[in-house]
């Protein structure tokens, strides 16, 4: 029996990276999946190689009209909301002297408005079936100086308060919602690609077979096996708790 056997689970950003990787490892643990994204292409095709645990909607998550109509379609179809993990982000490199406005509110929109969305829906929905839990991807850009992408080490700081927020507002009135907040370091993903191709290409930095040191990418699957512990029964006593899954590296004197 899975891990997750028989859990209903939103994902959103799940067409590619960490999303793709949580949405695969849910799949096989007996969760049936819904994943959510703004690239139907990439999206459609993992749900069809996951098979009939999973299906794709596309979705705007910074709209709280779409929260509203997922998460309704969801219970409406499966009976219950039991898993959501906000994964979806977007990440504009810039300081705060060159961050401009767009790319500030895209940033935040993406990040930090959406997750208090899916929140919201969320435990609306949870409440009357029994309770649930919510997983909120943050970043070690929340806990550790970044200053090349300062919206969003803003959006990822706003994601751990939040989660904070929404863990005690359940526990205290007796909703059986767990919300807890993961911070990954630098992880190989697509997102990463786009914003550090210098790095990815670099052999020292790259994941490898002999055990990664501080300043090496991390792989989503180092990710995905926090989340689903979080999201299974194992983590019952675990709630607002602020992970980081970061081999140190926001620990570790003059790794940046």
């Amino acid at each position: 029996m899975g891990r997750l056997e028989g859990k209903v689970a939103i994902i959103t950003g799940a067409a590619k990276g960490l999303g793709e990787a949580d949405a695969r490892m849910f799949a096989k643990e007996g969760a049936t999946v819904i994943l959510t994204d703004v690239d139907q292409e990439n999206g459609e095709r993992v749900a069809s190689e996951i098979g009939e645990a999973a299906e794709f909607h596309v979705q705007d998550v910074s709209k709280e009209s779409s929260w509203e109509k997922l998460v309704g379609d969801v219970v409406n179809k499966h009976g219950k909301l039991d898993i959501l993990v906000n994964n979806a982000g977007v990440v504009a490199p810039g300081t705060i002297e060159t961050q401009t406005e767009d790319e500030y509110r895209f940033v935040m929109a993406v990040s930090a408005d959406a997750t208090f969305f899916g929140c919201k829906h969320a435990v609306k929905a949870m409440k009357e079936t029994g309770g649930g839990s919510i997983i909120n991807m943050a970043s070690i850009a929340s806990v550790q100086g970044e200053p090349i992408v300062v919206a969003y080490a803003a959006a990822k700081g706003a994601v751990e308060s939040m989660s904070r927020s929404i863990a005690v507002h359940c526990a205290n009135n007796g909703y059986n919602i767990r919300c807890n907040s993961v911070h990954p370091a630098g992880i190989l993903t697509p997102m990463v690609e786009n914003i550090g191709a210098d790095l990815v290409g670099r052999d020292d930095l790259r994941p490898n077979s002999e055990g990664p040191a501080p300043s090496q990418l991390g792989e989503p699957d180092d990710i995905a096996n926090t989340v689903l512990f979080l999201a299974s029964d194992e983590s019952k006593f675990i709630n607002g708790a602020a992970i980081r899954v970061d081999n140190a590296k926001s620990v570790v004197e003059g790794v940046v």
